[in-house]
């Protein structure tokens, strides 16, 4: 067993057992940037107007169930559509202040910490997942590698030539038909200076969070989105000038492009003496790094050329549900006609405003089900659907306080059924406070509290270590799925990573089917009349 078992392991037990470094304190006034600086780069502004239409939420789902096997989005991108993915996920998109019981509610108001909404979901709102453009001969710029400025929406130059033949050979044959591609990248000092070693658990979820908005954003459009996450790691590293211990490469998009003609030539062969020169310029006096996040990105990164085979996931799949279960049946799941980009721009955490005296309606229950459902499936290049193989990772659990129609309980949902079987009768809501650790939310006043469970442990035996990678952005997607449902079901959400997965374990007797609960996401109706600032900018 490799190191990720030791740290997963860590993760479940941080309840009871702190992480080191327990006594380690954040230097707020010392913090880094929100996102990489490159100072006296070329920038290319990308445009802000003409993005193509949007088919609906629905068909957003309906595009992510199809990466994941049975089809994919026939259409093909432009710089419009490249630009308006962009900015409607990563993209800052307006300024937000709001009376809520988060603990920095204190510093909002001061324009230097001011919250910025991103149509993505972050842990701890850091976001920071570094997005390049790796563009070939047939992008509409000069061939080279591009860093997504998120505060300018621009893209700055950072290597002028055709260097997507280094990108296409790291794939090892995955994406070849292409010369435009998006490779995710996280520095850690971004989170790491808050969240420490916990910090990688952390960082993992972001990126399939923003992976998940590109598939529902595309997916609307008819276009495709399905990451690799096997790769040659140290390669795109040394393209990109960056060091292993300080920026992780996680994911790479190969992008279908207009005007590109199937079969065509794939452009030069890479080289491996070709690097981006110019290096990002960190804010903080002092940077840390911590002995757990080293060991992960080493194991992590270790093999990461050794992509699953169809099938490899197989042994790891979520637990079908227990027929002996008492059934509580579901009606149809609330139709979310909603455009993409709107919902989007809407998503945002609750944060304590949660009020119980508006039950959630058993529709909305079931849209945000079906939702997960449908997110827990990254596709591309991860052996969960680039070979038709559908292996579902992840399990739902449902804590129901206030929901129309169904009993109060614990509860495990059937996505093939569309029901829910009973785990445990009652009311929750003493169990979810008392396993919660921090003072942002009040769970009980929740209308339900759902739980993605994932076998870690099966998932790093069947394909090692850089498995962890994936059992984290596939709980990231899911949350991301959870989010954006929620906001065109006109319902609050929060998702929180601080509460005491053992005892959820013991709640739901999960001991035997290996499974781990690795976040929370709550959703209801909030309380009317907010007292909210919100300043649009994009």
């Amino acid at each position: 067993m490799g190191y990720a078992h030791d740290y997963a392991a860590a993760i479940m037990q941080r309840g009871r057992v702190p992480m080191a470094p327990a006594d380690f304190v954040p230097n707020w006034s010392d913090g880094p940037r929100k996102a990489k600086y490159y100072p006296g780069v070329d920038s290319l502004p990308l445009p802000v107007a003409g993005y193509p239409a949007d088919a609906g939420l629905d068909r957003a789902f309906d595009g992510g169930a199809a990466a994941a096997g049975t089809a994919t989005g026939e259409g093909a991108f432009d710089l419009t559509s490249l630009s308006g993915m962009l900015l409607d996920s990563y993209g800052l998109t307006g300024r937000r202040l709001g009376v809520q019981a988060n603990t920095d509610l204190s510093a909002l108001p001061f324009y230097p910490l001011a919250n910025w909404s991103r149509g993505s979901a972050s842990g701890g709102g850091l976001y920071p997942v570094s997005v390049y453009w790796v563009s070939g001969p047939s992008g509409p710029v000069t061939p080279g590698v591009h860093y997504y400025s998120t505060r300018h929406h621009a893209m700055q130059r950072l290597l002028t030539g055709d260097v997507s033949g280094e990108v296409r050979e790291s794939l090892g044959g995955y994406g070849a038909d292409t010369d435009q591609y998006l490779v995710l990248g996280i520095k850690y000092w971004q989170n790491s200076f808050k969240y420490n070693s916990f910090s990688f658990h952390a960082v993992s979820m972001d990126l399939g969070a923003a992976v998940q908005t590109w598939r529902m954003w595309a997916g609307a459009r008819g276009l495709s989105v399905e990451p690799a996450m096997w790769f040659d790691e140290a390669r795109l590293q040394r393209l990109l000038g960056v060091q292993g211990e300080e920026e992780g490469v996680f994911a790479v998009v190969p992008l279908k492009w207009a005007g590109r003609r199937a079969g065509s030539a794939p452009g030069p062969t890479g080289t491996t003496d070709v690097s981006v020169r110019v290096s990002d310029v960190e804010r903080s006096r002092e940077v840390f790094t911590f002995d757990a996040l080293l060991k992960m990105q080493e194991a992590t990164s270790a093999r990461a050329t050794e992509r699953p085979a169809p099938g490899a996931l197989a042994p790891a799949a979520a637990p079908p549900a227990d027929p002996d279960l008492p059934v509580a049946a579901l009606p149809a799941a609330r139709p979310m006609p909603a455009d993409v980009r709107t919902v989007l721009r809407r998503r945002r955490s609750s944060f304590g405003r949660f009020d119980a005296s508006r039950p959630v309606t058993g529709e909305q229950l079931a849209a945000c089900l079906a939702a997960s459902a449908a997110g827990s499936r990254l596709g591309g290049d991860t052996g969960t659907g680039r070979d038709g193989d559908g292996v579902r990772l992840t399990k739902l659990y449902a804590f129901v306080n206030h929901v129309e129609g169904v009993e109060p309980g614990a509860y495990e949902y059937d996505p093939d059924a569309h029901e829910l079987r009973l785990v445990k009768a009652g009311r929750p809501g003493e169990f979810l406070q008392r396993n919660y650790f921090l003072s942002n939310y009040n769970l009980e006043q929740a209308g339900a509290v759902l739980v993605p469970t994932i076998r870690t442990s099966a998932v790093l035996d069947a394909v090692g270590d850089r498995g962890y990678r994936l059992v984290n952005a596939t709980i990231g997607a899911v949350a991301q799925s959870v989010y954006t449902a929620s906001s065109a079901l006109e319902l609050g959400c929060g998702v929180a990573l601080g509460f005491d997965n053992v005892s959820y374990i013991e709640e739901l007797g999960l001991d035997a089917t290996g499974e781990a609960p690795l976040l929370i996401m709550m959703i209801g109706n909030e309380r009317p009349a907010p007292a909210d600032f919100r300043y649009e900018i994009a």
